[in-house]
């Protein structure tokens, strides 16, 4: 498996029809949480303070998914399901047929900071 040395690395070796979602949702996270690092963990870029994650993203053969606490999914079920998206435990899936609304990249961020406490 790739090792990647940060975010900018990550978003270069994804398949070229993810970079510029990739790139508009890392943008997000980032205005939405402007003091959390910009971390590598698990072979994915993410956000955190330190060792905790608040929020991760990835990029896969079919579509991209963006990685929360299972509370901010919870929170923010309703939000998911009007933009038309799946959601998991602890993410939401996307691609650039059916993206992301910015508005809910920053509440899921906000509410995953919250709920973990950061």
């Amino acid at each position: 498996m790739t090792k990647f040395a940060d975010h900018d690395a990550y978003i270069a070796a994804a398949p070229e029809s993810f970079q510029p979602l990739l790139v508009q949702l890392r943008a997000q996270v980032a205005k939405a949480l402007p003091d959390a690092e910009e971390i590598i963990a698990y072979d994915m870029p993410g956000f955190g303070f330190g060792e905790s994650i608040i929020v991760g993203y990835a990029a896969f053969s079919k579509q991209c998914g963006l990685y929360v606490s299972k509370d901010a999914i919870t929170a923010h079920a309703d939000d998911i399901a009007t933009a038309g998206l799946k959601a998991t435990k602890t993410g939401v899936t996307f691609s650039p047929r059916k993206p992301i609304p910015d508005g809910l990249v920053g509440k899921l961020a906000l509410a995953s900071r919250e709920s973990l406490g950061r």
